[in-house]
């Protein structure tokens, strides 16, 4: 197999978290930047990311990284990469780019100029100038920062937050990624009761039922490199057994409830998709009437927001609902996702933690709000 510089890219301020799952996939010489997490791979390994990864937005094969001032060192830089190694002659080569604070600030200029290289090597390689460009799709990006470039070849296509169980949503969709990120980013485990009293389409109770039963997040779905000759259907075979063998029966207790009807049948739907109706339960009520009775449970939420007066007043009002219910079920811990910036004084309590998270491009803070832990076993059976 061949080895690979690979970059599992990520939303702002999400990077040691898909370092986390790298690391715990087994991965080592993690490189950490803004963004992105760079790794050593081949072909299992870009399979299996692309797979198992739950919170990156995509898995990039490293083609090369160059500093280039002006066109003719861009042209070249390209040209040294040996792309006939993995694009086959009917190949088709998708450029896309993006510049920031470089000397080359014209993308469409950059992508014509790494166009003509990638031919040029092509044309090495097959003797012809002209490639039916019918074949494959091999997505390039190059990308420039500072005048350094960078060539990446995308292996997932649409992006990993794609599950396949969400064709539609509520009116502001929390990404199947992030949403993977909070239950990570809370401390909690099947065995304590989840609960999200604004569930919306369902993503984090569906998110958190695929961790509980250690589902493939991509098991589902199909990615752009399964098209490449250099990638054998073998292997894909391999990797899908092997995700399929690694699920397991785990029992757990995941309440989904909202008020609005529409997109609560949507969240059902989308957890038969991916074979977990049976796993959640969801009931249609306001977050009025949510109670427990059980301990040491845990609330993820995404509550609703609005932009407008109205609608901000109104997200107000169930922040202070949400901080009473805090207030009642005082062994559980919440994890509250929200862009307000006063949601604290809102909510009527001080977090013990904030994280800042993106929503796409929008800016929000996790408040943490860490109740006690369950006693362990031990300390219980003893009781």
């Amino acid at each position: 197999m061949s080895q690979y510089t690979l970059i599992a890219t990520s939303a702002f301020g999400m990077e040691s978290i898909v370092s986390r799952e790298l690391s715990q996939l087994g991965y080592k010489n993690l490189k950490i930047e803004n963004g992105k997490v760079e790794f050593p791979g081949d072909e299992y390994d870009i399979i299996r990311c692309n797979l198992w990864l739950r919170t990156a937005d995509r898995v990039l094969l490293k083609m090369a990284e160059f500093k280039a001032l002006d066109f003719e060192e861009l042209y070249q830089g390209t040209l040294s990469v040996p792309w006939e190694s993995l694009i086959p002659e009917n190949g088709k080569m998708h450029i896309v780019g993006k510049s920031i604070n470089s000397k080359l600030f014209s993308v469409p200029d950059c992508q014509s100029i790494v166009k003509r290289a990638v031919v040029d090597v092509m044309s090495r390689k097959y003797r012809k100038n002209w490639f039916p460009e019918n074949g494959p799709v091999y997505k390039i990006e190059i990308s420039l920062l500072k005048d350094t470039a960078v060539l990446t070849v995308d292996t997932s296509g649409p992006g990993l937050h794609k599950r396949g169980y969400r064709e539609s949503s509520g009116i502001a969709p929390l990404r199947e990624t992030l949403a993977a990120a909070l239950i990570q980013l809370s401390r909690w485990t099947p065995d304590r009761i989840l609960a999200d009293p604004f569930c919306g389409s369902g993503t984090i109770p569906i998110e958190a039922a695929l961790i509980g039963r250690n589902i493939a997040p991509g098991l589902f779905r199909n990615f752009i490199s399964e098209e490449w000759p250099s990638m054998p259907a073998k292997i894909w075979k391999n990797v899908r057994e092997e995700a399929t063998d690694a699920i397991k029966k785990t029992e757990m207790t995941i309440y989904a409830s909202d008020i609005d009807g529409r997109v609560f049948q949507t969240a059902r739907e989308n957890a038969s998709k991916m074979m977990l109706e049976n796993v959640i339960l969801f009931e249609k009520k306001p977050v009025e009437e949510f109670s427990s009775r059980k301990k040491y449970g845990c609330v993820i939420t995404n509550p609703p927001f609005g932009e407008r007066l109205g609608d901000r007043t109104d997200s107000e009002k169930l922040y202070h609902t949400l901080g009473e219910l805090y207030t009642k079920l005082q062994t559980w811990s919440f994890f509250v996702l929200s862009p307000h910036p006063d949601f604290e004084t809102h909510f009527n309590h001080k977090s013990d933690k904030n994280r800042k998270l993106y929503n796409g491009k929008i800016r929000c803070y996790l408040h943490h709000y860490l109740g006690p832990l369950p006693p362990r076993k031990k300390e219980t059976d003893n009781m």
